[in-house]
């Protein structure tokens, strides 16, 4: 889903970037230019006196009999509707979060509607009480969440892991690390162990509809003092003032 704040799409150009990505990818024509995509979103949002929420779209290759091998000069299907969300000024709360191992595929970098993984991880967490899921891969490094992108922060470095085709490059994620950049933080992409996010001062997440959010426990163990941490809460009040300005 795209963010909705103030009526207005957040990030949008750099959403539709990720989207024609995807389509291409995937072999799938892109059947909207950007403005015509702007447009849609805009009657959307009109039509439904949407002020604070996300906006769902998803594109399918078009119709055909069901096959493994798909015929050539199918028209592409797009579905999107809207959805509302409690206003970003709304209390700001710590989140919890249960590992999983990592169950999506190998190329998480395309934006898809294959997330089955994420459900089967978001479910377990949800089970056991917790927010959202934290998955681990084979190698015992922190991916991500279950629909959200993972940050820790260590002695004033916000640390996230490098995009490759094991994270999708989550567009939220992309503006926060400018803004922590902007805000004269450190900043190191490199992978990150749950060992060292355990040990982290502050943890958070980043998503499209729920900007940026504190993580104050992994696996009952308290990160931090257990309260969200002074960068995290600046990062989301810059956060919001830039996209909000439209930058």
């Amino acid at each position: 889903g795209l963010g909705v704040l103030d009526s207005r799409i957040v990030d949008r150009s750099m959403h539709l970037a990720r989207l024609k990505r995807s389509l291409a990818e995937l072999n799938i024509p892109t059947p909207h230019s950007d403005a015509e995509y702007a447009s849609i979103f805009d009657r959307l949002i009109a039509e439904n006196n949407m002020r604070e929420g996300f906006l769902y779209f998803q594109i399918t290759r078009g119709e055909a009999d069901r096959d493994y091998v798909y015929p050539t000069g199918l028209r592409p299907n797009v579905l999107a509707f809207v959805q509302a969300t409690p206003e970003p000024a709304a209390p700001i709360m710590g989140r919890s979060m249960r590992t999983h191992h990592a169950l999506r595929w190998k190329r998480r970098d395309i934006k898809t509607t294959n997330l089955l993984g994420q459900f089967i991880a978001k479910k377990a967490a949800d089970n056991q009480g917790a927010y959202e899921a934290l998955m681990i891969d084979e190698e015992g490094l922190i991916t991500e969440g279950g629909a959200t992108s993972f940050f820790v922060v260590r002695d004033g470095t916000v640390v996230a892991r490098p995009v490759d085709n094991m994270i999708l490059h989550g567009i939220t994620r992309q503006t926060i690390l400018r803004v922590a950049y902007e805000l004269g933080y450190g900043v190191a992409l490199r992978q990150i162990t749950l060992a060292e996010a355990l040990l982290a001062d502050e943890a958070f997440i980043t998503g499209a509809s729920s900007y940026i959010e504190p993580v104050v426990e992994i696996d009952d163990h308290v990160i931090g003092i257990g309260t969200p941490g002074p960068y995290t809460l600046a990062l989301r009040a810059r956060y919001l003032q830039v996209v909000r300005a439209g930058g």
